[in-house]
């Protein structure tokens, strides 16, 4: 029987009580046996000590996994193997290549260690962990935005229950690379970096095509340095500042050296988040449907857990449910061009609570708003960030000509790679850029970057002809010398392109944001289709529509999670405070 486990920062798992018992025959020769298993990332190597009967212990020897999300996987699965006394376990969701290679290590240890399959002659059982049928706040949905308001709420002292419907917590945050925007922080401030919420206000509206909503866009803006002021007070790494395409100025924060950003926010959101004993967290927790009264205020929700409903009543609740982009057929409903489009979405995000809110009177926004990613590497299945072409990168088509401005919103750059021949482009980058951003070190290590120790040979593996591509690696450097981009108008370009090696990653547009969602004022409360407020229902995140109008900025998303999850944690506290 395979068994479905639960995190919660309470209490803790009770011991596996065996029923009857399992055969005491020899299973393995005692010893400690290295294993090796193919995860996301790359190799997954492990050792594992056994006895004549018992697995002992797993150790990580090395993976390539992100950041936290792999060793929060990891830990998960080590625990259920070790209480199974088997690798007949379940994967955790949310990071299922990941688990498969782990799991693959550890059997091919124990292979090696002579392992015996051995029949189960009873069932194995566990006292199950379950919520209290009642809390102050509800909150759906386990990524930054629930994650920061989470935060926000517990440090009101109030009792907060998370729910999150996969196995493991970050949701697309946790994928997030390029950086945090912020205008006006001490770190930009400490680097000579002049920048306005203003002057971030006017990007993220133009970059929306003025579809955004502007009293939140002026909420995000003036609220975002605070933001970026309330992750470093709690530990974390902010302290590099690039650029992303749209902004005027260096505004993502991200760690040193350019590391990826996404997992050092959740593992920040969440360790602080573990540490509150007012807190309690169930993964693998999906939850269902909202709870109403006849006043139509909300009062709890329906959550599923090991496949059995449960209602759970709260003063207030929290969506932070996520959007829609790995839902297909949603996405398509909306804008029929994207039926069939791969996806750099984790596989959580399918709508689930714009719906639910929908079906209780939320008014829903931009929902035909869906951004698409342009460099997505289908050969890694993974999103190269934005950061890579901030970084000085440049796009060439399989002819080995450049075709746009790198530095091109979104929709643009992902709207002229799909007019190239195949719809798919080249990033192409020198050892400079490497040495610039270590986020690209994992993309080498996951083997779907092409390496060249000259231009020629390159060129011979993107199936140009090494003239061509030589002529416009000629062209971006002499415009770079110059400080003038007169083919495409780029502004930014940090380095020439001349230290070998030389790299290139094949990437094509893949939907990476939904814009709309479900309708918000700037207290985070959700609202009705006649614009009144749902009593008792806030919303952050990508659940919700109106921040980003119809483009999102690289680097917005996250100071959208962050910014209006605090805000929305804050004002449920204070809207519980009132009852």
């Amino acid at each position: 029987m395979r068994i479905k486990y639960f995190l919660h920062t309470i209490i803790l798992w009770a011991s596996v009580a065996f029923i009857g018992c399992v055969s005491t025959a020899p299973r393995f020769q005692p010893g400690t046996y290295e294993g090796e298993g193919k995860g996301h990332g790359g190799d997954i190597r492990v050792l594992v000590t056994v006895t004549e009967t018992d697995i002992k212990d797993i150790k990580i020897m090395s993976m390539q996994e992100t950041a936290f999300l792999g060793d929060t996987a990891f830990a998960t699965l080590k625990d259920r193997i070790l209480k199974a006394n088997s690798t007949e376990v379940d994967v955790v969701s949310g990071a299922t290549e990941a688990s498969n290679g782990y799991i693959s290590a550890v059997q091919d240890a124990l292979n090696k260690a002579g392992f015996v399959a051995v029949k189960k002659t009873k069932t194995q059982g566990r006292s199950k962990n379950l919520p209290a049928k009642s809390y102050d706040l509800v909150i759906i949905g386990g990524g930054g935005a629930g994650l920061s308001a989470a935060n926000a709420a517990v440090a009101k002292g109030v009792r907060v229950v998370l729910f999150e419907k996969m196995g493991i917590l970050g949701g697309n945050t946790i994928r997030a690379t390029g950086g945090i925007n912020a205008a006006g922080t001490a770190i930009q401030a400490e680097k000579g970096i002049k920048d306005s919420p203003d002057l971030f206000f006017q990007d993220t509206m133009k970059g929306g095509y003025n579809k955004n909503d502007p009293e939140l866009v002026k909420t995000l803006a003036t609220k975002s340095a605070a933001s970026v002021s309330w992750l470093t007070d709690m530990g974390a790494d902010l302290s590099d500042v690039g650029r992303l395409a749209g902004a005027s100025v260096n505004r993502a924060h991200r760690p040193s050296g350019g590391a990826k950003v996404g997992p050092e926010i959740v593992k920040t959101l969440a360790n602080k988040a573990k540490q509150s004993a007012t807190l309690s967290i169930f993964t693998d927790a999906e939850v269902r449907s909202l709870l109403t009264n006849k006043q139509g205020a909300v009062t709890g929700v329906v959550v599923r857990i090991d496949g059995k409903d449960y209602k759970v009543t709260a003063k207030a609740v929290v969506l932070a449910s996520g959007g829609f982009g790995a839902n297909n057929e949603m996405a398509a409903k909306f804008n029929p061009a994207l039926k069939g489009f791969a996806t750099t979405n984790h596989a959580g995000a399918t709508g689930d609570g714009i719906l639910m809110a929908q079906a209780i009177g939320a008014a829903l926004v931009d929902m035909d708003q869906i951004q698409t990613h342009p460099t997505f590497a289908p050969d890694g299945n993974e999103m190269v960030t934005e950061a890579v072409r901030g970084n000085g990168a440049i796009l060439v088509n399989s002819a080995g000509k450049r075709f746009v401005d790198e530095l091109e919103t979104r929709d643009v750059v992902s709207a002229k790679i799909l007019a190239q021949e195949g719809k798919i482009a080249y990033l192409v980058f020198d050892n400079s850029v490497r040495k610039s951003l270590s986020a690209i070190e994992s993309y080498l290590k996951a083997g779907f970057v092409l390496e060249a120790q000259n231009l020629a040979d390159l060129a011979h593996k993107i199936g140009s002809t090494s003239e061509t591509l030589e002529k416009t690696i000629k062209n971006y450097n002499d415009a770079v010398l110059s400080k003038k981009d007169t083919e495409y108008g780029r502004s930014d370009m940090p380095r020439t392109l001349s230290e070998a090696p030389y790299y290139a990653i094949k990437v094509t547009p893949a939907i990476h944001h939904t814009m709309g969602g479900v309708k918000i004022n700037t207290s985070a409360q959700v609202l009705r289709t006649d614009g009144s407020v749902i009593p008792g229902l806030y919303a952050a995140g990508e659940v919700t529509g109106g921040v980003h109008g119809g483009n999102r900025l690289g680097g917005n998303a996250l100071a959208d999670i962050v910014t209006f999850g605090r805000i929305a944690g804050e004002n449920a506290v204070a809207y519980i405070m009132k009852k």
